[in-house]
């Protein structure tokens, strides 16, 4: 694991769009997001650059099971607000969180992630460590699937609706098998709300309790934090 410890997430984003710059102009075709506070200053440097999107793939990590594309709290409403406007893709995938089946959904999305392998995949985390929607306990050969949320990431995630009650319980989520698959991975964590995971994730022993702890296991992992984040880890791993 490579760690950058920058200022702020502006220039936490900042450095992250030098990543995806470098691995796009060297051949990058297809990019796995996420969506969430932590990656919104990358994705307004992306939609500010001059880089051509439009023969790339992008595929998202999830979304919410229940809510309407259109509806101002789903991924899709997201990304489209966040990046895809500005810089449309040859293809941009992401979960139907309104099919009739979901056990047919999960598998057409793995069919995708398996026609489309990813170069780069930007991950956030959770304050209990999970990534994607994958929580403790995920198993590690897990593909996609449909989630049930806990308690404390829909606490988390009720900030973003007008009532706790209105927070979806579920979501259709990339699995960590499919995550692991990508070729390069770049995460991003700022705040001291973030300071558990990440010295759990970095020192901590790999275990399914702590979903992002795998990432150990990948040959490509750079870590963007600020210095609120990273505050607890042994400082040997920041040399």
């Amino acid at each position: 694991m490579k760690i950058i410890v920058t200022k702020d997430k502006i220039t936490g984003g900042a450095q992250a769009f030098k990543i995806f710059a470098n691995e796009i102009q060297n051949g990058a075709k297809v990019l796995g997001l996420a969506t969430g506070s932590s990656p919104i200053e990358l994705y307004q440097e992306l939609a500010h650059s001059d880089l051509n999107f439009s023969n790339l793939t992008s595929i998202n990590l999830d979304e919410y099971v229940g809510l309407d594309p259109k509806n101002d709290q789903s991924y899709h409403y997201f990304m489209n607000e966040h990046l895809f406007k500005a810089k449309p893709f040859k293809h941009s995938y992401l979960p139907n969180g309104l099919a009739s089946d979901t056990a047919s959904e999960v598998a057409r999305y793995d069919q995708i992630i398996k026609e489309h392998p990813i170069d780069l995949q930007l991950l956030g985390i959770g304050r209990n460590g999970h990534i994607a929607f994958n929580e403790p306990g995920t198993p590690f050969d897990s593909t996609t699937h449909e989630v049930k949320l806990t308690q404390s990431t829909i606490e988390a995630n009720s900030r973003f609706f007008d009532s706790i009650d209105e927070v979806p319980k579920s979501a259709i989520c990339m699995g960590i098998a499919s995550i692991m698959s990508a070729k390069k991975i770049v995460l991003l964590a700022f705040g001291e709300k973030k300071r558990w995971a990440i010295k759990h994730m970095v020192e901590g022993p790999v275990t399914e309790e702590m979903p992002a702890s795998i990432l150990q296991k990948h040959p490509d992992v750079t870590i963007i934090c600020d210095k609120a984040a990273v505050q607890d880890l042994d400082p040997k791993y920041l040399k």
